[in-house]
């Protein structure tokens, strides 16, 4: 295949070609041939070709079939490295799991960002680490603190299992074609022990997405849904307080009383 391929606007695509990014990148990463190393959207194999010098049996995941052939030809001579054909979203990635955790990386489509973060959560246990660009509004999102205009429910899901440390900034100028938006690299390390765990994950997470659903009123207004499991807060929760002032553990405090009063119902 060419190496002219054409970016394709469906799948997202915007092609890394700064070198000096690619080199902090891969540092960041510091890849080892004993990795369970997995790049999603390897693309035009930028970072690809620099970290298969370090991690030769690496796993590639790629939706462009194009590309696909394209990364058959560039790495037949690496027989142990693997070219897995698909969606990111739809992949199953326990599957690469050999009793080594996986090291994921990408330069993420922003297109599919959040639900691929998303997806990928439900599989932290087998997952070491992960290196992503993505763009810099969604790291800031991530990382954010607590009162922060930034904060919200993603901060709040991702910081439930993860350590989160912003790490490269990236121009636009560092992609072909150039994104109208900054991007920046960030190290997602998900916690060996979750610091503060909910009873219940999935109401955890419905109570923090309906606390953001209108971020500027209080909490006893968003959280109306719940209202017959509030009794138990009364004089020990300022429910009077907007969503984006509680921390990761006070919202797993109001989840996990919430989830105690509905396991009382008969």
């Amino acid at each position: 295949m060419s190496l002219q391929h054409q970016a394709r606007k469906r799948f997202g695509q915007n092609f890394l070609v700064d070198q000096q990014i690619i080199q902090k990148i891969v540092s960041a990463i510091g890849p080892k041939a004993e990795d369970n190393l997995i790049e999603i959207g390897p693309g035009m194999a930028a970072i690809t070709e620099y970290l298969v010098q370090h991690c030769p049996t690496m796993t590639l995941v790629e939706l462009d079939r194009d590309l696909v052939d394209h990364l058959h030809e560039k790495f037949r001579n690496l027989p142990h490295l693997t070219i897995h054909s698909g969606d990111a979203l739809q992949t199953d990635f326990t599957q690469f799991y050999d009793k080594r955790k996986l090291r994921l990386v990408g330069n993420l489509p922003y297109n599919i960002s959040t639900p691929l973060l998303f997806h990928l959560l439900s599989v932290r246990d087998v997952i070491k680490d992960m290196h992503f660009m993505l763009q810099k509004e969604v790291v800031d999102r991530l990382g954010a603190e607590t009162g922060s205009k930034n904060y919200g429910r993603l901060s709040v899901m991702i910081q439930y299992h993860c350590n989160v440390m912003p790490l490269i900034p990236v121009p636009p100028s560092a992609f072909r074609p150039a994104p109208k938006v900054q991007s920046a690299v960030v190290r997602l390390t998900p916690h060996n022990s979750i610091p503060h765990r909910a009873d219940n994950l999935k109401l955890f997470s419905q109570v923090v997405n309906a606390s953001f659903q209108q971020r500027r009123k209080t909490l006893k207004n968003c959280l109306l849904g719940f209202s017959d499991h509030l009794g138990d807060l009364e004089g020990s929760f300022d429910l009077s307080r907007r969503p984006q002032q509680l921390s990761v553990q006070e919202f797993v405090f109001l989840a996990n009383t919430i989830n105690c009063s509905m396991s009382r119902i008969p």
